[in-house]
């Protein structure tokens, strides 16, 4: 009988393909396998079996697949439900799933990682043929000396080579050129073979013991596993420097011992090098590390290692982590819960990380804990409602008190002419101190770059991306401006192309220019900058935060990179240059951000010896959210949200979803806009907002509307997913629309 395969393809498709099996390949199919398969004519793509039958399909002929990549699957179960999870309910195609969850190598070729070693030819592992190589060797030194060397370090016994050394490192220890190998080879007295060796760094060293909880991480650590008696996820409200980590670390520690999996997510790559070497210490080897920093093959040996008999027991990483295999799984810990970092923007899939943790969570049977210092407003009403467990730990590690928080009112200081640059005097005296106390210093400016905005103070010519509605950052010390929205670069004008005046004026301050004048005040000072424009690699993070934490660096200037759970023992002063960068931004959530940055990057401060000071300036000390955060208050601040929540139909009450509709015709997005909205309308009624332009109306040649659909918190998702998916499919199926980009973002952030 013949069998047949839907294979998943990494496209953005609504629906799989069906291809048959080839002869050869009968019965060795299974669901998750690869297979390569042929598209229109001369394409080849790299697909995922979702279904194995023997139903012929009705209407065309069916094309065998070129070929099968697996004898064993390489996806379970429990992920391919989790994709169909994701997919329906951020309304994706599990193709776009595919293409961000599987690392390259695993839709392409993957070459292991192999190494050349050496050893000695079959006809000399004995006594009197090496008696015969070394002589013939007496006119031929360096070669003689090569083969001395592996003779050492084989402790002289060639008749069984089970020592195996590599052809590099026989090298380096002789001292020898490559071509002394390449004659030994030729003679026959050295052969060379490849070894697969794998990417994946052995930890090795001692594993130490746990440290003991202090009698409030005790408290905090029992009621969290009382709680998961009852309530499969929890969430662990903790204030900054609580130590919560530790208790993260003993609740790992028993979910091992009882033979489970623990999956440990973060929301920034930066902070995975401080907690995996705490990890480390514990747990050693049995702990993996896995995130878009690392190399593509060293992403698919990771994979491959979770499918193998002996897979890591425990995950750190971030988002994309979420979509490893587990057999075993049995804690999920989703720390600093509140980042929106969890939140995949573009492209799709769109999905939340820590939502989608606690429904892989479920899958298992598993327990996920949650945990921050200043928790989501929908995740603090879940626990207070009772749709999670709650705990709290509220006091900082060794008792340090909170930080003190002094609030400066810079347009006062503005106006009375006290105030030159983006240092306030109270800041610049608390930084002088602390350098001579030789203690260190974080400041927060979240921009990046060294100008938002560049100026021609003559005609007010300001420099624009050609792709997108926005202005061009100026990156000095690259002498480029650069969009952040497309990437699109130029070098920085010398000449006004306007009125070929060169009076330009920088206006607004990015982490360069605080970095400039931070210099200018303390030349003698250690200054290191954290953004995305010094972390592009794996290692440039680690060094700057290494350098910090070992004293090499005075000063870390950082965007919001530096409030997301750093723990650094010798900070003592914290400044927040702007807070109205944060205030000012056009969103619902700006308040929440807001308090939740703030609140996490003054508790970077006084950590581990003595209480720390943090300097807020800000143009509206009068906003209501500054007194909360200066009193550290999360309760009053949540009430206070919660009654504007509910009164404009914000979450926790409602739930969200954004949908976007973009095309390079301006008219025809409009018109198809105003009809989009027309058709929600017809199903959902006042529910719906818009169209409207978004803070940015046109990204890479793109423009953009924005339709808003607010759904009572009661009301079905899937049922509201399936009516947008109808609606979409309808209005996309007129020619006149055809070509226009539409798609849902559900949860947004």
């Amino acid at each position: 009988m013949m069998q047949f395969v839907d294979v998943l393809l990494p496209l953005p498709l609504p629906t799989t393909y069906t291809y048959s099996v080839p002869p050869e390949c009968a019965g060795r199919v299974a669901v998750g396998c690869r297979v390569v398969v042929p598209l229109g004519k001369s394409k080849k793509y790299t697909a995922l079996i979702m279904a194995v039958h023997d139903r012929a399909p009705e209407g065309y002929e069916v094309r065998p697949f070129a070929e099968l990549l697996d004898e064993a699957p390489i996806l379970l179960p429990s992920q391919l439900k989790l994709w169909e999870w994701i997919s329906r309910y951020y309304l994706c195609t599990q193709g776009e799933i595919y293409k961000a969850a599987v690392p390259q190598g695993l839709k392409g070729e993957f070459k292991p990682r192999t190494e050349q070693r050496i050893r000695v030819a079959k006809a000399y592992r004995h006594e009197r043929g090496m008696e015969l190589a070394l002589a013939s060797l007496s006119r031929a030194p360096r070669q003689r000396r090569l083969l001395d060397t592996y003779l050492q370090y084989v402790g002289g016994d060639v008749s069984a080579p089970a020592k195996e050394i590599s052809r590099h490192k026989l090298l380096e220890m002789a001292g020898v050129a490559p071509n002394v190998c390449k004659e030994l080879l030729d003679k026959g007295i050295f052969e060379c073979y490849e070894v697969e060796i794998g990417r994946l760094a052995n930890v090795g060293g001692t594993v130490l013991p746990l440290n003991a909880l202090n009698s409030f991480q005790q408290k905090a650590f029992e009621n969290i596993k009382r709680s998961f008696e009852s309530k499969s996820t929890v969430l662990l409200h903790g204030v900054t420097s609580a130590g919560k980590t530790e208790v993260y670390i003993h609740l790992i520690k028993e979910a091992v011992e009882r033979g489970e999996q623990v999956l440990y997510l973060l929301p920034e790559i930066a902070l995975t090098k401080q907690i995996i070497e705490r990890l480390q210490r514990v747990f050693g080897n049995r702990i993996g590390l896995y995130h878009s920093k690392f190399s593509d093959a060293e992403r698919v040996e990771i994979w491959k290692k979770q499918l193998s008999d002996a897979p890591y027991d425990i995950i750190l990483g971030v988002r994309s982590s979420l979509f490893l295999p587990f057999e075993r799984l049995g804690l999920v810990i989703v720390d600093e819960e509140h980042e929106n970092s969890y939140k995949q923007q573009e492209p799709a899939p769109r999905y939340n990380a820590k939502n989608a943790a606690i429904v892989l969570a479920s899958f298992f049977g598993a327990r996920t804990l949650l945990g921050t210092a200043t928790p989501a407003i929908e995740s603090y009403y879940n626990a207070t409602t009772g749709k999670y467990g709650l705990v709290s730990l509220t006091e900082r590690y060794r008792s340090i008190q909170m930080p003190r928080i002094e609030v400066i009112d810079i347009a006062e200081l503005g106006r009375k002419k006290q105030m030159e640059g983006q240092f306030s005097d109270p800041l610049i005296e608390a930084m002088s101190n602390a350098l001579k106390a030789g203690k260190q210093i974080i400041l927060f400016q979240n921009r990046r770059g060294y100008a938002p905005l560049l100026e021609c103070k003559t005609c007010g010519w300001v420099p624009r991306c050609k792709h997108c509605d926005v202005s061009l950052t100026l990156h000095k010390t690259a002498g480029k401006l650069t969009c952040h929205y497309c990437g699109y670069t130029i070098p920085a004008p010398k000449m006004c192309p306007n009125c070929e005046e060169t009076n330009f004026v920088n206006l607004g301050y990015g982490t360069e220019k605080i970095e400039e004048e931070l210099s200018n005040l303390f030349p003698d000072a250690r200054i290191a900058r954290m953004d995305l424009d010094t972390t592009r690699t794996r290692s440039a993070y680690e060094k700057i935060i290494s350098d910090f934490q070992q004293g090499k660096t005075d000063v870390l200037i950082g965007t919001q990179m530096v409030s997301k759970g750093l723990d650094f023992d010798n900070v003592a002063v914290v400044g927040i240059l702007n807070a109205d960068i944060l205030l000012n931004y056009p969103d619902f959530r700006a308040t929440e951000r807001s308090f939740q940055l703030m609140a996490q990057v003054a508790g970077r401060a006084g950590r581990k010896s003595e209480q720390g000071t943090v300097y807020l300036q800000t143009k509206t000390p009068d906003a209501p959210v500054i007194p909360l955060i200066a009193a550290n208050d999360y309760l009053r601040f949540y009430d206070s949200q919660l009654g504007e929540r509910m009164l404009f139909h914000y979450p926790p009450y409602y739930r969200l979803v954004y949908v976007y509709l973009k095309h390079r015709d301006i008219r025809l997005l409009d018109e198809a806009s105003e009809r989009y909205g027309e058709a929600m309308r017809a199903t959902f009624g006042m529910r719906v907002l818009g169209p409207d332009l978004p803070p940015v109306a046109r990204v890479q040649q793109l423009y953009i509307r924005k339709i808003v659909l607010k759904i009572e918190s009661g009301v079905s998702q899937y049922k509201v997913n399936e009516a947008l998916t109808a609606l979409r499919e309808q209005f996309l199926s007129n020619k006149r629309y055809a070509n226009i980009s539409i798609f849902y973002d559900v949860d947004p952030l």
